[in-house]
């Protein structure tokens, strides 16, 4: 991917305010900040999506998954009708059914009793069966048993052993089994998908970036509107003030500032000239620019972000969530148990009694707890992170998130407040700081350049008296001049006080450019006044997050495109435990890879669309709220409240649900231990033998164990 930054200019760049600090690594700043303003400052009533760890429907069941827009609402609405539709036709099944009669001792003798059971339960086993039958021919084609097969073999088992006993041999059928445990696990499936809804939307939101249109600049220099797809590299291309940029090229006239936020995460607007490069999907904000094409197509910048995100993607979602690997294991237990009893009792010389056999050992080895053991503990887990401020998107990630050895955080937006703020004040002999500050306060309130936003914001805090100013003026390449009560007062780089001979305090200057800050001077009619340094402000939750993930032994690494010098003192201030400085945007889910060798557990965590495709290679992508609408889509948690120190709670919310996901299932799947050899009849002799009767008490005490459980789950 090619280099897209502008090497000639730094983030600390102000209208001319130049930070010297920058200067030698200024072409890899441009991919490591992130823009966080007006990017889900609201997630409420933003719709999120979530996907399950299981397949839904026959639709892709691991990890993100399609990004069709309404897709998971529609599954839930159809679990919902199943449920519902399968729910009442399991009421006459169940009255009907000769192993509930026999319980309660009634008698149901009209003509063709049998056949209505039958019919009934034909209808419930195609339509309420469905999702788990194809899903279990997709687990079959992706040699990955699961949930949906071991669900399948238990209803597919019942559904056939139950007809042949109804109209053509001897024995018990299991059309109330059937019936019932297809309920339990639609009702499942519709609470888990329910509290989990969506499948990402990453790529989709990447591609809405892309304008579809340019303006073309023919050989006799016309502009004529064409679209993106016809246009190729040489081709010349106008872009207009307010526009995006179509796509990757060269600018070979005019000049113009540029926003590159949404790609790179820079914050601050790019000053672009002739013979600096361009991305496609930026935004032009002042200036015409005629930019020549480069790139086209899969080429492009946008293009190999997409792809990144896609290849994550397909690799994260090959993952199994627990409850499938639980259901994986239990699938050829029951296989195993099943082949080996009816291989047995076949040598006895009675094949019913044996088809019997191995039929109760299939379906009792998918216990009806089993589809209600995860669901109720994710539904349980989902309505604590909505209050902790966290958005679980992607379940499988977010269950293993307690095994994470090491966390990468971005710096710009998410350890830092992404805004500058002022830190050092020096004012010169016989200046006050307030008198320094009302000073720069005044001037600054004309300018809208980030700089200025950090200086109004502590003028404001301060609540200083604000001068008239008049005769303002942008000293391009230098700073700003204006008049405050009859006096010109200059707020200059240190490249223009170098520039006018005008000495200063270099040791000092030295000092603070050191630990990666912006200076700023003020001279009042050429006479300086005082210096004044700004940095991107640490979030006060990020010392607390850093401390606590340091105390329980986990790596915290800060990967950033910004300078060694700010990413230093960054991390030191922090104290991280790794620093990973001048990083461009391709090269962080690259850097994520490496720190993932040697069966590392790796979560990162960020808010710009270059740190998407990072997001998505990680073994747990974390987004922060406020960062961009790209971000929140690759993301498997959001952090709704922006806060890192909520990273805590996903520790703690993933140990709590493992630990009731392994009690339930151990609760679900138990009983098999003991249900499976006696439904296979090793006590048979002994006179003990399990039969469909005591498998449904068994079964239900314990779903009502799975169901108290999961209500039990809390964190601190």
């Amino acid at each position: 991917m090619a280099t897209h930054h502008d090497n000639k200019h730094s983030h600390s760049e102000h209208t001319g305010h130049e930070n010297p600090s920058h200067k030698t690594n200024d072409s890899n700043q441009g991919g490591a900040e992130h823009n966080k303003q007006g990017h889900h400052n609201e997630l409420e009533g933003h719709e999120h999506p979530i996907h399950s760890s299981h397949d839904h429907s026959g639709h892709d069941h691991h990890g993100h998954g399609g990004g069709h827009p309404g897709h998971h609402e529609l599954m839930v609405g159809d679990f919902k009708k199943r449920f519902w539709i399968s729910l009442v036709l399991s009421i006459p099944i169940t009255y009907l059914s000769p192993m509930i009669r026999m319980l309660l001792e009634y008698e149901v003798n009209f003509t063709g009793n049998t056949l209505l059971l039958f019919l009934l339960s034909t209808i419930v086993f195609l339509y309420g069966g469905k999702p788990f039958l194809i899903g279990a021919w997709d687990e079959l084609k992706a040699k990955a048993p699961g949930m949906m097969l071991l669900i399948s073999l238990a209803i597919v088992t019942a559904y056939v052993y139950s007809s042949l006993t109804a109209f053509f041999i001897e024995g018990s059928d299991f059309f109330f089994e059937l019936a019932t445990l297809i309920v339990i696990m639609l009702v499942g499936h519709w609470l888990e998908m329910k509290s989990l809804m969506g499948a990402s939307k990453a790529l989709e939101e990447l591609i809405k970036l892309m304008p579809k249109e340019a303006h073309k600049i023919d050989a006799s220099g016309n502009i004529v509107e064409v679209s993106v797809e016809e246009l190729q590299p040489e081709d010349h291309i106008l872009v207009k003030s307010g526009e995006k940029i179509p796509l990757d090229g060269e600018i070979f006239e005019g000049e113009s500032t540029v926003d590159e936020s949404m790609l790179t995460g820079e914050s601050v607007p790019v000053e672009k000239a002739p013979g600096m490069e361009a991305i496609g999907g930026a935004v032009n904000e002042e200036g015409v620019l005629k930019i020549k094409v480069n790139k086209t197509g899969n080429d492009t910048y946008l293009s190999q972000v997409i792809k990144l995100v896609s290849d994550a993607e397909k690799t994260k979602s090959k993952a199994q969530g627990f409850a499938d690997i639980a259901a994986k294991w239990l699938f050829y237990v029951a296989v195993v148990s099943g082949i080996l009893t009816i291989a047995y009792w076949t040598t006895t010389g009675d094949f019913e009694f044996a088809l019997e056999r191995m039929v109760t050992v299939l379906i009792i080895a998918c216990p009806h707890a089993l589809g209600l053991a995860t669901p109720l503990v994710t539904s349980r887990s989902t309505s604590i992170a909505a209050k902790k401020g966290l958005l679980i998107r992607n379940r499988t990630p977010f269950e293993s998130a307690w095994k994470l050895d090491r966390v990468v955080f971005d710096k710009t937006g998410t350890l830092t407040e992404g805004n500058f703020g002022v830190t050092d004040i020096h004012p010169s002999n016989d200046v006050t700081e307030e008198d320094l500050m009302k000073l720069a306060y005044s001037v600054e309130t004309q300018s809208d350049h980030p700089i200025a936003r950090g200086i109004v914001k502590e003028g404001k805090e301060l609540e200083l008296e604000l001068y008239e100013v008049t005769d303002y003026r942008n000293l391009t390449g230098k700073g700003l001049t204006a008049k405050v009560n009859g006096t010109e007062i200059a707020v200059i780089s240190p490249g223009a006080m170098q520039a006018n001979n005008i000495s200063f305090d270099v040791k000092t200057y030295e000092k603070l450019a050191q630990q990666g800050k912006t200076v700023v001077f003020v001279l009042k009619d050429n006479d300086l006044q005082g210096m004044i340094a700004l940095a991107d402000i640490i979030r006060e939750s990020s010392y607390k997050v850093i401390e606590e993930l340091n105390n329980r032994g986990i790596e915290t690494v800060m990967m950033t495109g910004d300078n060694n010098r700010v990413a230093n003192y960054v991390g030191e201030k922090l104290g991280m435990s790794k620093v990973i400085a001048e990083v461009l945007p391709h090269e962080k889910s690259d850097n994520v890879k490496r720190l993932k060798e040697g069966g590392r557990k790796v979560a990162m965590i960020g808010d710009g669309i270059n740190d998407a495709p990072a997001l998505a290679e990680a073994d747990l992508g974390i987004a922060i709220g406020a960062g961009t609408d790209v971000a929140i889509e690759t993301a498997d948690v959001v952090l709704v409240n922006s806060n890192p120190v909520d990273i805590l709670n996903i520790f703690k919310l993933s140990k709590a649900s493992y630990k009731k996901m392994v009690q339930n299932l151990a609760w679900a799947a138990g009983y098999n231990i003991i249900a499976i050899p006696l439904a296979a009849g090793v006590l048979y002799f002994a006179g003990i033998l399990i039969t469909p009767a005591i498998g449904a008490v068994l079964m239900s005490l314990s779903t009502i164990i799975v169901a108290i459980n999961a209500q039990l789950l809390k964190i601190d």
